[in-house]
This record gives structure tokens, C-alpha cells and sequence, in this order.
């Protein structure tokens, strides 16, 4: 029973600290989704550490004294207690992200991390040695399902009710235990005489070495199943909808296939995985390169998430049925994780620096398809050329995949933010060319680019959209000889907001992604055709303007929420309080909230209530006999009602709704805001 409360209360540990250290860091780079993908690649890459030690340490070490020493590094682990981010760490603006962020979590869960992800292999190799003859390989699915019930409770049971410093001191309590139940074992295992049976196993394994051919399948089967996580999880995000958590989704459902395959009870057959591993690869090649659903949540999701399950079923049952002996057990974990840290090495990094697009699906697709060939030969011979010709089917898929990002497009750029491109709509000289810039599945701005209409405000910014009329609610009836007013953007887009500025005007835009700003300077003429200089801070808002003093803008506008994905610290408690020094007496502080999926006017009617602001909901629907105009909501903000007098019958009062919470820095729930019906 020792071993298995170990080892369970080891993987939920391993798995909570993976959503509960990326909340505490996502604000402070800009809340992208990009952030989840490097706090895995750093998981990953702490696991075959973990699993490095796990295969060495008993050879280099002895059975009794690898038991000692492993003692004193739980011992030192907590000294970091708790895991709470250094704010000394934050990031002051334009560094590059992907070191800041690792070197976050080395600092914050390094050594924690590190000593929980030795703690499979190393608990099985303990128990193989305490009892010989019982299958340890048990221990994995059970780590497993720990590892899969901490991944479901921390949105559904932790989130909702639990503060982010709350949850770190939770988890360092949790982790202690952990250390007590993983000293005494070591203590007891350090005491107990090893049978010569396995000591004589353990010294064979070390001299026949491992063919090398299986060593390379168990890490290319293994870095298979993770490089398709992560990027269905991006295609999903990033080219579907960015519903929040939905990466919960992909992850659940690859712990899940560990589950079943590691259980021993033969879950995992050739013969019933082969068909559906030919019609689910064959179904997401389609649907990475059909228009019709591409925005199909429910298609896309389900089609994308049974067939990462289907290929992750046959990838790690071809590993349990590839297992070595117990005595070999730690170098095929240690391989597996190599395997698992290569696939996310792909996505996160290599991906973004050679690919201009999503292309990392169509890649993994492709080498899934390769490691199927010898498996459906074994399964039937006939089945060989069958694979053979799904594996040149997804190398077509992803040569048209490219051709149809680059259709129409401009320009086409990635970084750590995503895909940036550039979509170009009928000819260069007609009245009607359009030029947009879209991040994913969302639209940042536009221009029709002909001098009758390349000045006017589009999209959300129409003046009958909410941040229109907050602009012209500051100027008044004011004369042109009057001052002008000052207005603050938080997200540039497009540039649309340089529409608004006049010569007396001063206007500050504030952009963490640098890129943007090149590309609306490169495609779009807003900020060229400005009569006043507009200024352009790179780095995330809030932090900038933390270092700033009070600016007294007439309008600061909040539209950095990435389409549907938000970064939750520009709409707290906080940050709304934070913003407000910045907005004159009677400013308007405004929020665009259009969203798909969630419902963010109450979490600023509590927000609003509890920093006694008034606010008001302009709701400005579509208009289908002009072609500037897309539909919006916007959240207008200020200190009293005269402020939003102007806004007349356009606006209506924010209302507050029972049960609402208030969403602060320490404490804030997505799942409380879904749109369960939309």
C-alpha cells in the first residue's frame, strides 16, 4: 500500500503543479496561449531528467545507498517551499520570452518537479526489487490515473474556489506529505536485503546491451504521441477557437491512453486499432485542409481528439507490447521520456522557427503514419501498402495545408504569439480591396486600402461601436482650437485606433508582440496617415504602464484579448484600478468583450461595484448595408454618471449578476463566465 500511495500522490502532485505554476505566470507574457506550450516543453524536459536519474543513480550508486541519497535530495527540495513565482523575475518588456519563462519555472519548481518525476520509474524499480515476480508496469497506469484525476479537479474543484497563493501554499503542504511517504519507503527499501535473483538480473542488463533498433522505436513511438498533442492542442486554439481550457481536453485524453495501454488487461489490440488508425488519420488530413468546417468547434474538436486518442492508443500499446524485463525497466522510461521531451522540443521551439504556419500537425500526422507501416505489415501483409500510401497521402495533405495558408495572403509570420498573416481580397485597384490581419481564427483589423475609404475606422472601431462613441462622448462639441484629447489602446491591431487622432490629439498604443507593429506598419496606411505621432510601447500593458505615471488619458481602451482567448490580469480587480490612474476625472476606461464563448460584462459589473465605477454595455450589432462595420460589444467605465451622459440611449447600465464573482489577481474562474449555449 506504501508504493501505491507514493506513487499516486507523486503523479497528482506532478500534474497540479502544471496549470497551478503556468496561472501564476501567464500574466506577465501577455496570458498567450503560447505560454502553455513552453511550461510543457519545460515539463517535458524536467521529466527525462527525472527519468536520467532514475535509470543511473541505482547503477552508479548501489542498491543501498541510491535509497540514502535520494532521501537528502527530498530533504533539500524543501527549501523552496512554497511555489510562489519571484515577481523579481517579471519581465520589464521586450525580452524574449521562451528563456524567461524557463528559467521561471526552474527558479519557482525546478527541484520539486525534478524529484516528483523520478518518482515512477524509480518506486517501480523499488518494488520490482522488493517483490520479485509481480508486474511493477501496474504502477505506471496508476500514476497515470493519479496524474489524469488532478488534471480534472484543478479546473472543476480548485480553480473555482481556491486563490493562486492559496493553491501554491496547498500544494507545498501536499508536497511535504509526499516527501515523508517517499523517505520512510526509501529508508525501508535501503534496509532490505535485494535478492540475489535480482542483483544477478540488474548486472545482466547491464551487460547485453539494448538493440538499438528497439531503443530508436520506443523513443520515436513515444515522441509521436507527444508532438500530436501538443499540436492538435495548438490547431484546436489556435485555428478553431480559443475556448478557454480546451487544451484540458487533448491532455486528458493522452493520460488516458497511458491508462489503458500500461493496465496489463489488454486494452490494446492490433487488429481493433488498425482500421480506426487508417480513418482517423485520414480524417484530420481532411479537415486540415477543408473550408467548410474550419471553424466547426464540435467537428474539429471531436474529429481532432479521437483521432489523437486513436494514434496515441497505438503508439503507447506498441510500446507496452515493446516493454523490457523489470530489470531494464528504468531505460525504457528514461528512453520513453526522451521521446516525450523530443516531440515537444519540435512543436515549441523547432516549429515556430521553421515553419510559417501550423504545419507541425501535418508533420506529426506524417511521422505517425511512417512508424504505422511496419505495425499494420505485422498486423496483415496486405495492409503494408495501405500504409504506405496514407503516409504519401498526409505528405500531400500538408503541401496543399501550405498552399491554402498562403492563398490570398500578403505575408505570412509566426513567433511565439502565433501565426500572424496577411489576407489581400479582390484587385489592387478596385474601390473594394480589402487587407486584413488575422491571428488564427481571428480577425485583428482591416482597411479597404482606396483613398474614398482608407482613413475611416473599421471593424469594432465604427463611431457607432463603443469605443467611438467614448472618443467622441470626451470631445464634445470642443472646437478644433481646443486642446485635444489624449487616448491610450491596449492592443494595436491594425492601427484602426489611429484613426481617431487628430493633429491636437495624443495618442499611446500599447503591443506585447512586437511583430504586429511591423506588420501594420508594413500593410496598413492607420498609423501612416495619422496627422499626430502615435506612439507605440512594446511589451505587455500592464506592466507598462505600472512604470508609468498617471498619463490622464480621456479614453484607454482594453482590446488585447486575442479574439476569444483573453489574458485574464487585464480584467481584474487590480488591473481595472490600475488602469483608472491613468484615465482622467471624467475619463471612460473601455473594454471591448466581444466573445464567442464567454461572458465578460459581469466580471466587470462586480468590478466596477466593489472600485465604485459606473459603467455601461453598448451593444452595436452588425450592419448588412455597410461593409466597414462588424458587430461588437464594448464595456465604458468612469467615476460618474456624467462622464457617460453622451453615450445617451446606445449604452445600457451594467448590471451585476447574482452569484458573480470578483475576479482579482490571486482569484479568477473562466469556467464561471462559459457560454454554455452560444
Amino acid at each position: 500500500m506504501h508504493f501505491y500511495a507514493t506513487v499516486a500522490l507523486s503523479a497528482f502532485l506532478l500534474f497540479l503543479v502544471q496549470p497551478l505554476i503556468a496561472k501564476q505566470i501567464l500574466p506577465w507574457f501577455g496570458g498567450s496561449s503560447a505560454v502553455w506550450t513552453t511550461c510543457m516543453l519545460f515539463f517535458q524536459a524536467a521529466l527525462l531528467l527525472g527519468y536520467a536519474y532514475s535509470d543511473a543513480s541505482p547503477r552508479a550508486l548501489g542498491p543501498r545507498r541510491q535509497p540514502i541519497v535520494h532521501i537528502v535530495i527530498a530533504l533539500v527540495c524543501l527549501l523552496v517551499l512554497p511555489i510562489l513565482a519571484p515577481t523579481g523575475l517579471k519581465p520589464s518588456g521586450g525580452e524574449e520570452p521562451i528563456t524567461r519563462i524557463l528559467l521561471l519555472l526552474a527558479v519557482t519548481i525546478g527541484l520539486p518537479y525534478f524529484l516528483l518525476s523520478t518518482t515512477s520509474p524509480l518506486i517501480q524499480s523499488y518494488f520490482a526489487r522488493l517483490h520479485p515476480g509481480r508486474d511493477p508496469y501496474r504502477l505506471f497506469a496508476l500514476s497515470n490515473a493519479a496524474s489524469l484525476i488532478a488534471l480534472v479537479s484543478y479546473p472543476v474543484w480548485i480553480e473555482p474556489f481556491i486563490g493562486v497563493k492559496l493553491q501554491a501554499y496547498g500544494w507545498s503542504i501536499l508536497f511535504a506529505v509526499f516527501v515523508l511517504l517517499l523517505s520512510t519507503l526509501a529508508w525501508r527499501v535501503s534496509r532490505t536485503e535485494t535478492p540475489a535473483a535480482i542483483l544477478q538480473a540488474i548486472d545482466e542488463s547491464d551487460a547485453t546491451p539494448l538493440n538499438a533498433i528497439t531503443q530508436w522505436r520506443w523513443i520515436g513511438l513515444s515522441a509521436v504521441g507527444s508532438m500530436l498533442l501538443l499540436a492538435v492542442s495548438n490547431h484546436i486554439t489556435q485555428n478553431v477557437a480559443s475556448v478557454p481550457l480546451l487544451w484540458i481536453l487533448p491532455l486528458t485524453l493522452y493520460l488516458l491512453t497511458f491508462i489503458l495501454t500500461f493496465d496489463g488487461k489488454g486494452w490494446y489490440k492490433r487488429s481493433t486499432y488498425v482500421g480506426p488508425f487508417f480513418i482517423m488519420v485520414a480524417g484530420m488530413c481532411f479537415l486540415l485542409v477543408d473550408k467548410t468546417y474550419q471553424f466547426d468547434l464540435i467537428i474539429q474538436t471531436s474529429v481532432f481528439c479521437v483521432g489523437l486518442f486513436v494514434v496515441c492508443m497505438v503508439c503507447h500499446g506498441e510500446l507496452v507490447l515493446a516493454k523490457p524485463a523489470p530489470s531494464q525497466l528504468t531505460r525504457f522510461y528514461l528512453l520513453v521520456s526522451v521521446g516525450g521531451a523530443l516531440g515537444a522540443l519540435l512543436v515549441s521551439v523547432a516549429a515556430p522557427l521553421l515553419f510559417p504556419t501550423y504545419l507541425e500537425t501535418a508533420v506529426a500526422l506524417l511521422l505517425a503514419a511512417i512508424l504505422f507501416v511496419p505495425i499494420a505489415t505485422a498486423a496483415h501483409p496486405f495492409l503494408q501498402w495501405i500504409a504506405v500510401a496514407l503516409a504519401i497521402g498526409v505528405v500531400g495533405t500538408g503541401a496543399y495545408y501550405v498552399k491554402l495558408e498562403h492563398d490570398n495572403s500578403l505575408e505570412v509570420s509566426r513567433n511565439f504569439y502565433g501565426v500572424m498573416k496577411i489576407k489581400a481580397y479582390d484587385e489592387p485597384a478596385s474601390e473594394n480591396r480589402l487587407v486584413r490581419m488575422v491571428h488564427g481564427a481571428i480577425l485583428h483589423g482591416e482597411q479597404y486600402v482606396h483613398e474614398k475609404w482608407r482613413k475611416e475606422p473599421t471593424t469594432y472601431y465604427t463611431p457607432s461601436s463603443g469605443f467611438g462613441r467614448a472618443v467622441n462622448a470626451q470631445r464634445g462639441d470642443a472646437p478644433r482650437t481646443m486642446p485635444g484629447i489624449r487616448i491610450g489602446m491596449i492592443g494595436l491591431g491594425v492601427g484602426t485606433v489611429a484613426a481617431y487622432c487628430r493633429d491636437v490629439d495624443t495618442c499611446r498604443v500599447y503591443e506585447i508582440n512586437a511583430e504586429v507593429e511591423r506588420l501594420a506598419r508594413k500593410h496598413f496606411s492607420y498609423l501612416a496617415d495619422s496627422p499626430t505621432k502615435v506612439d507605440i510601447i512594446i511589451g505587455d500593458a500592464r506592466l507598462s504602464l505600472e512604470r508609468e505615471a498617471a498619463n490622464q488619458y480621456n479614453v484607454l481602451a482594453v482590446d488585447a484579448f486575442s479574439g476569444d482567448s483573453i489574458p485574464m490580469h487585464l480584467i481584474t480587480d487590480e488591473a481595472v484600478r490600475s488602469f483608472m490612474t491613468h484615465v482622467s476625472k471624467n475619463g471612460i476606461l473601455a473594454y471591448h468583450v466581444s466573445n464567442r464563448f464567454l461572458k465578460l460584462p459581469p466580471v466587470l459589473a462586480e468590478i466596477a461595484a466593489k472600485e465604485n465605477l459606473v459603467g455601461v454595455v453598448v451593444e452595436d450589432p452588425s450592419q448588412k448595408d455597410n461593409v466597414l462595420h462588424s458587430s461588437s460589444t464594448w464595456v465604458l467605465l468612469a467615476r460618474n454618471v456624467e462622464a457617460l451622459k453622451a453615450i445617451g440611449e446606445a449604452g445600457t447600465t451594467l448590471e451585476r449578476t447574482p452569484g458573480a464573482p470578483l475576479w482579482t489577481d490571486d482569484f479568477n474562474n473562466l469556467m464561471s463566465v462559459v457560454k454554455w449555449q452560444h
